[in-house]
């Protein structure tokens, strides 16, 4: 999910869409300078500012992670005092005037930012219910086309690898059951009678707004190599094959930089 917000009708997208990021919170906050080198007075001019604020919150039986850059900032301010917490949202207020759109995310206006626009970017999941077992490791994508991965594929790309699995679909649930689409266990066929205690859990699911797929590995049970190899292995193969955005706990990576990124930062995290 990306939508450019340059005008009013884009703002009022972005507040019926967000549902003004109700009881939301900040998770990340990132500003950058751009500089260009004046032959003529030989100094850096400051040529561009850009924030970027991560916002996770709920809606309509989803967990949202929204990040929204807004380029061309000329106000900017963030004050929080000892003991406060501006992270949290109630609803966020905005408007467009002269040109520039003005965004207060609390009633005090202890974090406003000015700019000439902005860009949104989400990845959305359902709610997920308490699993009795330990969530070891998540990792989300948000898939650009209309179909996305299957069971077979997912079990014909770990056998090819050499880790072969077992699959076993999980009992129907009623959360958010006009997206779900699937959702089940992958084990790994080397693990031993209580291989209950160590699996992936699989879910895809369809997109609110129709467009795309989402799908969700979790790594569940007791710490196990083999579970962490069939999760990375996955995730993988999903980007190598689809366009789209990973999640993992609140940073967004681009699909094609996934690989990328895993071998910088190493084990995925809860």
């Amino acid at each position: 999910m990306q939508h450019s917000i340059k005008t009013v009708e884009d703002l009022r997208w972005l507040m019926a869409h967000t549902g003004g990021f109700r009881s939301g919170y900040v998770t990340d906050l990132h500003m950058s300078k751009r500089r260009l080198f004046d032959e003529e007075t030989g100094r850096d001019v400051l040529a561009d500012t850009t924030v970027t604020i991560t916002i996770r919150y709920q809606l309509r039986g989803m967990v949202r992670v929204a990040k929204l850059v807004m380029n061309g900032i000329t106000d900017f301010s963030v004050f929080e005092q000892e003991g406060a917490d501006c992270s949290s949202l109630s609803v966020i207020q905005a408007e467009c005037t002269s040109g520039r759109l003005r965004f207060w995310f609390d009633p005090q206006g202890e974090l406003y930012a000015v700019c000439e626009e902005a860009h949104f970017e989400e990845v959305a999941a359902p709610l997920l219910p308490v699993q009795p077992l330990p969530e070891l490791a998540r990792w989300t994508f948000q898939g650009q086309s209309s179909d996305g991965p299957t069971v077979s594929w997912l079990l014909t790309e770990l056998e090819q690898a050499g880790v072969p699995c077992s699959w076993v679909a999980a009992k129907k649930r009623r959360i958010s059951d006009s997206l779900m689409r699937w959702e089940g266990d992958l084990t790994p066929d080397s693990e031993p009678d209580d291989a209950q205690l160590h699996a992936v859990r699989v879910m895809a699911y369809g997109t609110q707004d129709g467009e795309g797929f989402g799908i969700v590995l979790r790594a569940l049970g007791e710490q196990d190599r083999r579970v962490s190899q069939v999760l990375a292995l996955l995730a993988d193969r999903i980007t190598q094959r689809y366009s789209g955005t990973c999640l993992v706990g609140t940073t967004m990576i681009p699909g094609r930089e996934w690989e990328y990124w895993r071998a910088r930062n190493g084990p995925l995290p809860n």
